[in-house]
């Protein structure tokens, strides 16, 4: 359970703050709610169930592991799935699991395309573009809370690492 103040990551939405826990009553059903506000979103309150396992509610990671996922850029990333629509509904269900370490992965692959395809005079496609943006935006901030950094600081060395193997 988590606590007043906590940060977590919170689905889609990212990084968010615990501003209260309490119970409500909907449809006569009471329940314990986590209040949460997304820290990019003054004008969200999210109230989500104590309970609710629908939801995909995480912890920020600690320093050791962002740092064994940084290093993990140095390496190749995830499986290339030829197939758009079965890549993206495989890399899809991975980041629903949370599993920071295979979402990194995606994001190294994706990344490591993105480049190639700009080397090429090419773009990434929309899904995958989508994609990356979307969990890049969400993991490269925790890194950089948990490594006391900015986005840009995490973007630039990741880029970097990846750029050297390509």
């Amino acid at each position: 359970m988590f606590n007043v103040g906590d940060l977590i990551i919170y689905s889609s939405l990212g990084i968010c703050r615990i501003d209260n826990i309490c119970e409500q009553t909907y449809n006569g059903t009471t329940r314990k709610y986590y209040v949460i506000q997304p820290v990019e979103d003054k004008n969200l309150t999210i109230h989500n169930p104590v309970d609710n396992d629908q939801v995909v509610m995480l912890g920020m990671i600690n320093r050791e592991d962002a740092l064994e996922i940084l290093e993990s850029f140095k390496e190749k990333g995830i499986r290339w799935i030829d197939k758009g629509h079965d890549r993206t509904k495989e890399y899809t269900d991975i980041v629903k699991t949370g599993n920071r370490k295979e979402i990194s992965r995606i994001i190294n692959t994706l990344m490591r395309k993105k480049f190639d395809a700009d080397r090429n005079g090419k773009k990434l496609g929309d899904p995958d573009r989508r994609l990356l943006s979307s969990i890049q935006n969400i993991l490269f901030k925790e890194l950089a809370i948990a490594l006391n950094t900015s986005f840009e600081s995490i973007f630039e060395k990741t880029t970097r690492y990846i750029q050297v193997k390509n």
